[in-house]
């Protein structure tokens, strides 16, 4: 079993191909990308771990983490209201959280800190809604699709960057 990390998909908003610059003409474009390059990532016996922003509609997710492999965790983001949350297909739902893998200290949340538990001690901030475009800290990655080519990425995968 292989963990991974995503966020800010945002699946069905045109907001967010114009804002964001992704390369996609349209949704249902940017929509199957997403799905696909999840997929020949992740298998279904792995887990993702998904920093919030799903989707634009909520009615939508339920359908989307069906065709999604491995067992989905969400910590919401500012455009996932409760009905997103609320979607069957979800292992758990939060808004924070701490987790230990491969020896590394991770401190998980949709936005990203200036500081953190236990960032003096090597734990590593991951985080998703700035989208690329916030200057990166010491020991802080975001996990976001844009910048990880639409896919979700390991723990190892960010460490080598």
């Amino acid at each position: 079993m292989t963990v991974f990390f995503t966020a800010d998909t945002h699946f069905g908003d045109h907001r967010t191909i114009n804002i964001s610059r992704r390369p996609f003409a349209s949704t249902a474009e940017m929509n199957e990308t997403l799905i696909a390059r999840w997929n020949a990532v992740v298998a279904p016996g792995d887990t993702v771990w998904h920093l919030g922003d799903v989707a634009r509609r909520p009615a939508d997710v339920a359908a989307l983490l069906a065709r999604l492999n491995g067992t989905k965790h969400l910590l919401r983001g500012n455009n996932d209201p409760e009905d997103t949350l609320a979607a069957p297909g979800w292992a758990s739902t939060g808004d924070y959280a701490e987790l230990t893998l491969d020896d590394h200290r991770l401190v998980l949340c949709h936005y990203p800190f200036r500081s953190w538990n236990g960032q003096h001690r090597r734990a590593i901030n991951l985080h998703g809604h700035s989208h690329g475009r916030l200057k990166p800290m010491p020991r802080q990655f975001d996990v976001g699709t844009d910048v990880h080519d639409f896919a979700p990425v390991t723990l190892s995968d960010l460490l080598r960057t």
